[in-house]
């Protein structure tokens, strides 16, 4: 009985002893801590993956932002005549729109890659970016794509 209590003592004493140290890896780099674990958060990866955009006419749309007030747009669209509009919103008014071109008409996809730069009017508003095809018909907006710039 006294053997077995010391032989469960000493598993326990032994097990407790490996359990105080972590090993663990950051940023591709083995760190090893005895009784705590350190977590190191990354302040900028570069292997993130922007956010895309996709709906029936536009896929792999991403908005990078390039300075305080200036946007690159990349993606992709199958368009009838390969020509699309963009517009500006702040959810009161439109800032700005335009057009693009994508380097190929539906039905294939054809890429777009543009930059715009556009500031607030208002402080405490949202803009967002709207992608969309023109209706040949009566040129009402088709297939719109929000994109919420800041």
């Amino acid at each position: 009985m006294r053997w077995t209590i010391l032989l469960s003592a000493l598993l326990l004493f032994s097990c407790k002893k490996n359990e105080t140290q972590h090993t663990i890896v950051v940023n591709d780099t083995l760190i090893t801590t005895p009784e705590t674990t350190k977590v190191v958060k990354a302040e900028k990866s570069e292997n993130l993956i922007p956010k895309q955009y996709s709906n029936e006419r536009f896929k792999e749309v991403t908005v990078e932002r390039i300075d305080e007030n200036k946007f690159r747009v990349r993606g992709k669209g199958q368009i009838f005549e390969a020509n699309f509009n963009w517009i500006i919103e702040d959810g009161h008014d439109e800032l700005m729109k335009g057009f693009q071109m994508t380097d190929a008409g539906a039905p294939e996809w054809g890429n777009f890659d543009f930059t715009i730069a556009v500031q607030k009017k208002r402080e405490n508003s949202k803009l967002t970016l709207v992608l969309f095809e023109s209706s040949a018909k009566d040129g009402s907006r088709q297939h719109e794509l929000p994109i919420v710039l800041f």
